[in-house]
């Protein structure tokens, strides 16, 4: 992509493409429109003013339950945003957060949208120069605007290992990563943080505000979402798949986690993606 970022106006959306991905980051204007969404592992419904913020390579789709009237502004700028140097400027620290917190997808609130969207409708009518300004102006006001994170953070745990400022927790996050299909004991990760299981699973605590055996089974669970949205293979082998030694566990953690059922899940996806 030459252009810092490029604006696709579609004042007729169809909502006719499917659910998909790109390296891309995405702002994403929906107006006049209802319907539903997916945006990693969050199935959500979306009314008739809907602003979302999507980082690369995170699966998405809108479906609209309206025919007619679908109005959808795209910004789509680059993944390489993040290694410009400007961007670890200290003016630039609250736009970097926000590009680091969109790889699980944002939505922002109604007062946001009410006081952003003609900026982004400007946009698609500008040429120049001026053009980035108002862009850079549009990032800024995102970055500090009250925000909902769609995904959930294990969903994509690179983003989580990227982010991570801690050598020993972005170690322990490596060995998960690397070994979540297989049992994990506690005193085995304990060791790898040169650690006893009481030291570490505070120290675990207090970095993340998450408790270990929590982490570990979000992450399970988000594997999970990712191959039933993706592969044909069975609720069961998802189960081993994924860490879990016991069918029935895995079912109802995953009902607990997500408020479906892996079967529910997966049908509430192909209805969804079928029906529109």
């Amino acid at each position: 992509m030459d252009d810092l970022f490029i604006v696709l106006n579609h004042p007729n959306a169809q909502f006719d493409y499917p659910l998909h991905y790109h390296s891309d980051f995405e702002i994403n204007l929906v107006i006049n429109s209802s319907g539903e969404r997916i945006i990693g592992d969050s199935l959500q419904e979306f009314g008739l003013l809907d602003l979302v913020m999507i980082g690369p390579n995170l699966p998405h789709v809108w479906k609209s339950n309206i025919v007619e009237g679908n109005h959808v502004i795209t910004i789509q700028f680059s993944e390489s945003i993040l290694n410009q140097s400007i961007i670890n400027k200290r003016l630039f620290k609250s736009i970097k957060q926000l590009l680091i917190e969109s790889q699980r997808g944002i939505v922002f609130s109604q007062n946001t949208v009410l006081n952003i969207k003609e900026k982004i409708i400007q946009l698609t009518t500008m040429q120049g120069f001026q053009t980035v300004l108002l862009f850079l102006s549009i990032l800024y006001e995102l970055s500090i605007s009250e925000k909902i994170l769609l995904a959930t953070e294990q969903y994509n745990n690179q983003n989580i290992i990227y982010a991570s400022k801690s050598r020993r927790i972005r170690k322990v996050y490596e060995y998960i990563e690397q070994h979540y299909e297989q049992p994990i004991k506690l005193n085995e990760i304990a060791s790898l943080a040169n650690m006893s299981e009481s030291a570490f699973c505070h120290f675990f605590k207090k970095k993340t505000n998450c408790t270990f055996i929590d982490y570990l089974t979000n992450l399970r669970i988000a594997k999970a979402c990712q191959l039933l949205t993706e592969t044909s293979n069975t609720v069961t082998e998802i189960c081993y798949m994924c860490g879990f030694n016991n069918l029935s566990n895995f079912m109802r953690t995953f009902k607990k986690k997500k408020g479906y059922t892996p079967n529910e899940y997966r049908k509430y996806l192909e209805d969804m993606l079928i029906k529109y």
